[in-house]
């Protein structure tokens, strides 16, 4: 087998994050690249959404062809009309302009579509959606999972708009 990292665009065909891995289809084509859990951690996110966009790089095993390390993960395309009505009320430039904020998830309910989570130095919960979460790249989240969220003022109260790795965040704000 080859030792030789490549570079690979692809998109998720399936991740299950109880199940700790899933697989991504390279654009050139070719066998179903595994995705573990532990790769996907390493890039700061517990969960990929089906059908993100991804950069990766994979390697050949005795088991197929592997993801090594991910460089970047894009939300799936999405019919915008289709999704949040709280967001589309609101000013995108205010959306736009919100600051990442460091926050930990309290609970997620993937089945409810909702969960919450708190932000650094606040006492008020944040409202965070599943279609916010999959506008994301995101599928799921883990009680007590570190993020950075962006966070409006909604009619309803604090919502975060974007949810993003730890790490991720960190790295788009350099």
């Amino acid at each position: 087998m080859e030792d030789t990292v490549r570079r690979v665009r692809g998109h998720v065909k399936w991740f299950d994050p109880v199940k700790g891995f899933g697989f991504v289809v390279a654009d050139e084509g070719g066998p179903d690249i595994l995705l573990h859990a532990n790769v996907l951690r390493n890039f700061g996110q517990s969960s990929v959404a089906d059908e993100a966009g991804v950069e990766i790089d994979v390697q050949d095993t005795e088991r197929g062809v592997q993801a090594v390390e991910v460089y970047e993960i894009c939300p799936p395309r999405t019919d915008e009309s289709n999704g949040l009505a709280d967001l589309d009320e609101i000013d995108p430039e205010l959306i736009r302009a919100a600051t990442l904020e460091p926050a930990r998830i309290k609970w997620f309910d993937k089945g409810k579509g909702f969960g919450f989570a708190n932000t650094f130095g606040r006492d008020e919960d944040v409202f965070v959606h599943i279609e916010v979460l999959r506008r994301s790249g995101l599928a799921d989240l883990q009680p007590g999972e570190a993020l950075a969220i962006r966070v409006i003022d909604g009619k309803r109260g604090r919502m975060a708009t974007e949810v993003c790795g730890w790490e991720s965040a960190i790295k788009s704000e350099n």
